[in-house]
C-alpha cells in the first residue's frame, strides 16, 4: 500500500471548505466570536496567508492519522512489517486480492472520520474549553466543526483509490 499524499492534500483543503461555510457569519461566525472573545479589529490584524497555510499543514496531519483510522487495509499491511517482499508470505496477498478494496467507500470512511471526531476532537476541545473558561456553545461549535471535518476527510481518504 502507499500513501496517498493528493487524497490527503485534498481532505486537508476541504476543511477550508468547511470553515468558510461553518464560521460564516450567517451559520456559526457571529456566535463563535462572540463566544470566542475576538472582534472584528483582532482579526483584521492576523496576518491570513499565514493563517490559512498553517491550517492547511495541520489539517494534513490530522489526514496521515486519519488514514490508518478508515482504511482496513494498513492493519494487514502493518502486520507484515509494512513491505510486501518474497518474504511475505502467500496469505497476505490472498487477504489483500479478497478484500483489498473492501470498505474503501466515502460512507465507510465517514463514518470513522466521525468517530474519531467525536472520540477525539470532541473530548479534547472539551477540555481545553473547561480550563479556558469558555462557553459549551464555544465547544459545541469548535468541536462539531472539527467532527464535520472528519466526517469529510474520512470519506475523501477511505474513498480515494
Amino acid at each position: 500500500m502507499e500513501i496517498n499524499f493528493l487524497a490527503l492534500f485534498v481532505a486537508a483543503l476541504s476543511t477550508l471548505v468547511i470553515g468558510c461555510i461553518w464560521y460564516n457569519p450567517k451559520v456559526f461566525g457571529t456566535i463563535w466570536m462572540k463566544e470566542s472573545g475576538l472582534t472584528e479589529e483582532k482579526i483584521k490584524g492576523a496576518n491570513m496567508p499565514l493563517i490559512f497555510i498553517m491550517a492547511v499543514f495541520f489539517a494534513f496531519l490530522i489526514a496521515m492519522i486519519l488514514q490508518f483510522l478508515t482504511i482496513h487495509q494498513w492493519g494487514a499491511f502493518g502486520m507484515i512489517g509494512g513491505e510486501n517482499t518474497t518474504e511475505t508470505k502467500p496469505s497476505y496477498t490472498a487477504f489483500m486480492n479478497d478484500y483489498g478494496t473492501t470498505f474503501r467507500t466515502f460512507k465507510h470512511g465517514a463514518l470513522h472520520g466521525f468517530l474519531a471526531g467525536l472520540f477525539l476532537a470532541f473530548p479534547m476541545i472539551a477540555t481545553n474549553a473547561l480550563f479556558e473558561r469558555k462557553s459549551w456553545k464555544y465547544t459545541f461549535i469548535n468541536s462539531g466543526y472539527w467532527m464535520i471535518c472528519f466526517t469529510i476527510m474520512g470519506g475523501i481518504i477511505c474513498a480515494w483509490q
